[in-house]
């Protein structure tokens, strides 16, 4: 018998357009964890997901998707929204998981500080960082990444605007060919921000051609989770991250 829930839950709150963070954070539980979303909104799923989008996003009222969310009592919270608190930068986002803590009273992980958390667990200091996002998100990343040590030395950026729908079709070669560009000599790993970039596929291909660690907003978050809930399973399959001792 499988065993698919009983051990954990995990809750995440999910940008409505996105339609890759929850088959990804299925793939990668571990036995015994089940997934459950509520949407987010804030944002046009029409107009472009730019930095102006994105500030409205992570600007946008929590309490009423984390009412929502809490019927299944979720073990921990997860924020599935890299840009949005990119958008704001790292005082917001760590005031935004301590405000979901206050209102469901469950540990809170959002995306953007689970990349900054895997990267201090892997010791990289230097990165190159691969995105969909429109070039005003990624100066906001490269921002949001430095006041946390970590310098980005290489950048990997679609040549035009994509809208969500776009964002989130990407195939995992075209994340792969992204990701490969944004490596250098000089970084220590390469970073896929987004939670509706076909990432979490492409993880193993991508450690085999740049010889080192590749995280991803997806990757990232289940690892934090799992490390706040004291599970260590090895998750094989999903990059260095995940197959590694957590506890």
């Amino acid at each position: 018998m499988t065993r698919t829930r009983g051990r954990a839950r995990l809750g995440l709150l999910v940008p409505f357009t996105n339609t890759n963070l929850e088959p990804d954070m299925t793939l990668m539980s571990p036995p015994g964890i089940s997934v459950h979303a509520a949407r987010l909104g804030g944002y046009d799923a029409d107009l472009i997901p730019d930095d102006s989008q994105m500030h409205g996003l992570g600007a946008s009222d929590i309490d009423e998707p984390l009412r929502l969310l809490m019927g299944v009592r979720p073990d921990i919270i997860l924020y599935g929204c890299t840009s949005a608190t990119l958008a704001h930068g790292p005082d917001f986002d760590r005031k935004l998981a301590a405000r979901a803590k206050s209102v469901s009273g469950a540990e809170t992980v959002t995306a953007a500080g689970a990349l900054v958390s895997a990267l201090q667990v892997l010791g990289a200091k230097r990165v190159g960082l691969s995105s969909p996002y429109v070039p005003a998100i990624n100066d906001l990343a490269v921002e949001f990444l430095a006041e946390a040590g970590i310098e980005t030395v290489r950048r990997s950026e679609v040549t035009e605007p994509l809208s969500n729908e776009e964002q989130g079709a990407m195939t995992p070669d075209e994340v792969l060919a992204s990701g490969i560009c944004a490596d250098h000599d000089d970084a220590d790993a390469v970073v896929l921000s987004c939670t509706d970039m076909r990432s979490v596929e492409t993880l193993a291909c991508l450690e085999q051609a740049i010889s080192k660690p590749a995280i991803c907003s997806n990757q990232a978050m289940m690892h934090e989770a799992l490390r706040r809930l004291g599970i260590d399973d090895p998750v094989p399959g999903f990059g260095t991250l995940l197959e590694r001792p957590r506890t």
